[in-house]
């Protein structure tokens, strides 16, 4: 949700006449903070403290801050960070070119904290980071009452968007040459609730599914208490719904979610994943999980790890419980000492990456499409391979044989598993031959992309389709420039990464 935040933030600087500033040193610093682990804090009023330097150099440049922090804190970070030019929040996202230049005219800062939404922040402009894929906002807020979260204070109550206008964006996106789109929400599955529909979602899927030219579909995240079988049936029924499926968890202990206020409990959500491997066998499932809230023993520790051996995640967002000040679990008593979390995590981790291994292990031998992406193979230029993503979202790096022709990003291959990881899958050629390339609309629209970055006229068959650096609102591409912008940071959530208990 933040990344896809970060691209309108990048959308509207764009559409005001800001351009990207492309390695040089920016006259403009835009950072969109996370809220959910303590350690956003920490990094947000480190790299403030280095920009002050920079800042006092470089004449006439800015600092915005916004996102759920901001929201959070407010005028504590001007406090903090007095040379910080803007603070905006979650609900004033549109704001931040006029906040920009507001704060310029006045010489001073400019602090705006909405308490609700001004304007849904799908109806902004958007710099879409890929080509390929696009996230679609399909709601925001959260009803839920976790009290280890502190979302719902920051992002306020669920707000839905209309059925057409979500489907409108998502034929943009394919007529701008995109072949996957993931639908975001805090609660996806509870999607039509604000407009009477609690079966709303499972349609959504399906009329998403019947736009012409989309190959994948992905969503996240559900909620178990609220996850229905006419939302599996319509996984099931879609076949460019993926066979994917995020599911968090949070604790196997039923005691625990009760604390948590989870409102479902373990044999629920392993009934869940029953029946979605009855309809959908090879769906690759991943989840949340949170060691060490308050009060938890041994023993609910112990629930968690039986949970998580019978559900046989492919892979799972694992974290350190943290205290956030706001919500009611802060105040809880028998705070789970951090050496005993550690412990605990240190275990788990052990735990979901045999699991993973062993479920990526049933992979190898099989043939899988992979939809080919940029950045994800770190190592990718020493390998002499490329990555991308199978159907069922496992990370794939595949051998591009001597001789054979190159896939562009968002081009799909065809290539058979011949090595699992934890974390990752490797398809070698055991004879050399050429891959098998299905050449895409999302290769073409990269090609356009590169053609305009180099400042090398497009095909002129591209026609009106968009690229990446292109600002969108599904209407004629904006090309206007004016001052240099740095593409704001943003708090991600990466594949479960056993070395990084953070978000």
């Amino acid at each position: 949700m933040n990344v896809h935040d970060s691209e309108r933030l990048s959308g509207s600087l764009e559409a005001a006449g800001y351009v990207p500033a492309d390695g040089a040193e920016p006259d403009v610093v835009v950072i969109n903070t996370c809220a959910v682990r303590e350690n956003a804090d920490n990094k947000l009023y480190g790299n403030l403290g280095h920009l002050a330097g920079v800042k006092r150099r470089h004449a006439g440049m800015q600092i915005a801050v916004g996102g759920c922090l901001a929201q959070k804190d407010k005028n504590v970070i001007l406090e903090k960070a007095p040379w910080v030019d803007v603070v905006f929040g979650t609900h004033n996202m549109g704001s931040l070119p006029s906040l920009l230049e507001r704060a310029r005219h006045n010489d001073e800062a400019q602090l705006e904290i909405l308490d609700a939404l001004e304007v849904f922040p799908s109806t902004l402009p958007t710099k879409r980071d890929s080509t390929y894929s696009g996230w679609v906002s399909i709601s925001v807020g959260c009803n839920n009452t976790c009290t280890f979260c502190i979302v719902p204070s920051l992002r306020g109550k669920e707000k839905d968007r209309r059925p057409g206008d979500i489907l409108a964006e998502v034929q943009a996106l394919v007529d701008d040459g995109a072949i996957e789109v993931t639908l975001l929400g805090q609660n996806v599955n509870s999607y039509g609730v604000e407009f009477g529909d609690r079966q709303a979602f499972g349609k959504l899927l399906r009329a998403v599914g019947g736009i012409d030219g989309l190959e994948r579909i992905r969503f996240t995240s559900p909620h178990p208490a609220a996850f229905t079988d006419d939302v599996i049936d319509a996984m099931a029924e879609t076949p460019n719904v993926m066979p994917q499926l995020h599911m968090p968890l949070q604790s196997g202990s039923d005691r625990i979610l009760k604390a948590m206020r989870r409102s479902y409990r373990s044999e629920r959500f392993l009934g869940i994943l029953d029946r979605v491997r009855a309809k959908i066998p090879n769906a690759a499932i991943s989840t949340d999980i949170i060691v060490g809230f308050p009060g938890e023993t041994e023993a609910d520790f112990e629930e968690t790890l039986r949970v998580v051996e019978q559900a046989r995640f492919a892979s799972a967002f694992t974290f350190q419980y943290s205290v956030r000040p706001g919500t009611p679990a802060a105040t809880m008593a028998d705070q789970v000492p951090k050496e005993v979390v550690q412990e605990r995590y240190e275990r788990l981790i052990a735990l979901q990456e045999r699991i993973s291994w062993e479920e990526n292990q049933r992979v190898v031998g099989r043939p899988v499409e992979v939809l080919v992406s940029t950045g994800e193979g770190k190592k990718d230029a020493e390998t002499h391979r490329l990555s991308g993503r199978a159907e069922d979202s496992r990370l794939v790096h595949f051998e591009v044989p001597e001789g054979s022709a190159v896939p562009r990003p968002g081009d799909v291959v065809s290539v058979t598993v011949t090595q699992a990881a934890p974390f990752h899958l490797i398809a070698d050629s055991v004879d050399g031959s050429p891959l098998v390339i299905r050449r895409t609309r999302a290769g073409d629209a990269w090609d356009r992309a590169q053609a305009d970055s180099c400042g090398v006229p497009a095909d002129a068959d591209a026609g009106a389709s968009g690229a990446a650096g292109r600002v969108s609102l599904g209407l004629p591409s904006l090309r206007i420039g004016r001052e240099p912008l740095v593409s704001p940071g943003v708090g991600t959530m990466p594949i479960y990464d056993p070395s990084d208990s953070q978000r």
